[in-house]
């Protein structure tokens, strides 16, 4: 199982970028997923998560009007569309799966098996 993240970069307060989390050896229809962030120096914590289903999300207040989640089943890719990002949304971003059939999001890290190696975002102000 690999999961493959990708789309950080360097942005100005207010630009947006796209992560993308490709999926090898396992296929997201049968996953519930989710990003995770880590700054410096502080806990990786929850940034937005996807049913097995698709049919529900969730995201941390922080993000909450600013970032879409989404995914392609055909792809085997999920996405986090972030908008108007703000110097505090500076972190390494984490993809994150675990198996699932109860169409539930889960927030917590102890909740997920696998992970990405994450991709650095920084938003400079």
């Amino acid at each position: 199982v690999q999961l493959q993240a990708c789309g950080g970069g360097l942005v100005q307060a207010g630009g947006s970028l796209r992560l993308s989390c490709a999926a090898s050896g396992l296929s997201i229809i049968n996953y519930a997923t989710a990003w995770f962030r880590q700054a410096p120096g502080e806990e990786r914590e929850f940034v937005s998560g996807i049913s097995e289903s698709g049919n529900s999300t969730y995201y941390a207040d922080s993000v909450k009007g600013r970032f879409t989640i989404s995914r392609d089943n055909a792809e085997n890719t999920v996405y986090l569309q972030m908008n108007s990002l703000k110097p505090e949304d500076t972190a390494v971003y984490y993809c994150a799966a675990r198996w699932s059939r109860v169409s539930t999001v889960y927030s917590s890290r102890r909740d997920y098996i696998h992970w990405g190696q994450g991709t650095l975002v920084t938003v400079s102000s």
